[in-house]
């Protein structure tokens, strides 16, 4: 466990960590996920334990973090606002200097950046954010691990997303500002409100199909995101004409690549010729997700390791 003064390293937003530190992150999920696939064990965070704060609700990340931690030889303790003080009114900053001292890291799942950010002030251990309504960093970072893993570095490259200006969208606009590669955002009028336009590499789009053009990766999301669903209906008809579909795709460059952080809406923001075509790689984006949180805990507990 840290030591009391000891000022913890955080990972809140995608721009916590530095282009190197990015690099250092892959070649460590590039070998921790090759020992995986061998059956290898490797448990440098065994006697760890790490506690996950969920707010919303989850699968994707529950299940990475959970089974990382365990295949990394450590603990994960699930804990729900619904169950806890957390969800009594109990405040953040005391729940914070509570389980920092019963754990070694934590992750949480909220709806405000700032109930994490607070967390995180108060906290004598790493603290990850799982997702919020601002930003979903640990997504991000599998996606370009993703992107690397099937077309190399992604510097210098065009991804084009598609729909709604949610968390996601923004980390990919800090992702941006970090690895050097042009974003292409389009978004139905009155939906661009709140996006981060970092470093010059953002441009906007009107016309679906012209932020598409040429686009080495096609990415998109639900139209209505957890917390939103009271404006579902409306924001089905504000979305009609920003589906990936075949024509959409066609537009993109011939080895493009589809993405979606999922769960995924067939026949709404994706067509099902797209996300099963041979051009989505979401499964392997899905299941980036356990390895390269993997290496975040390691290097968030242990620093840079040799390997």
């Amino acid at each position: 466990m840290p030591a009391p003064h000891a000022t913890p390293r955080h990972y809140l937003r995608f721009r916590d960590f530095s282009r190197k530190e990015y690099e250092y992150l892959f070649a460590r999920t590039r070998w921790i996920k090759d020992r995986y696939k061998r059956y290898q064990r490797y448990w440098p965070l065994e006697d760890r334990t790490l506690a996950m704060i969920f707010e919303k609700e989850s699968t994707r990340t529950r299940l990475s973090f959970e089974a990382g931690m365990h295949q990394l030889g450590g603990a994960a303790i699930f804990l729900s606002t619904r169950d806890s003080q957390l969800g009594r009114g109990e405040p953040v900053e005391d729940a914070a200097r509570v389980i920092s001292r019963m754990c070694d890291i934590v992750m949480i799942r909220t709806f405000e950046q700032e109930t994490i950010d607070r967390f995180a002030r108060n906290s004598r251990v790493p603290v990850i954010n799982g997702l919020t309504n601002e930003y979903h960093p640990c997504q991000i970072l599998a996606d370009i691990y993703t992107f690397r893993e099937r077309r190399g570095s992604i510097a210098g490259k065009t991804v084009a997303w598609i729909g709604d200006s949610n968390n996601v969208c923004n980390t990919w606009l800090q992702a941006a500002e970090v690895f050097g590669f042009n974003m292409h955002v389009s978004t139905p009028p009155g939906y661009e409100k709140g996006l981060e336009k970092g470093a010059g590499k953002y441009r906007h789009f009107a016309d679906p199909l012209k932020a598409a053009r040429g686009a080495h990766l096609v990415t998109t999301d639900v139209w209505t995101s957890m917390g939103f669903e009271a404006e579902n209906r409306r924001r089905k008809k504000a979305f009609a004409g920003w589906q990936v579909n075949a024509q959409l795709m066609r537009t993109a460059r011939k080895d493009a690549l589809f993405m979606h952080c999922l769960p995924a809406h067939r026949g709404e923001e994706v067509t099902a010729e797209v996300i099963d075509g041979p051009q989505s790689v979401v499964w392997d984006e899905a299941e980036n997700r356990l390895h390269v949180q993997k290496a975040l805990l390691e290097f968030l507990l242990l620093g840079k390791v040799k390997g």
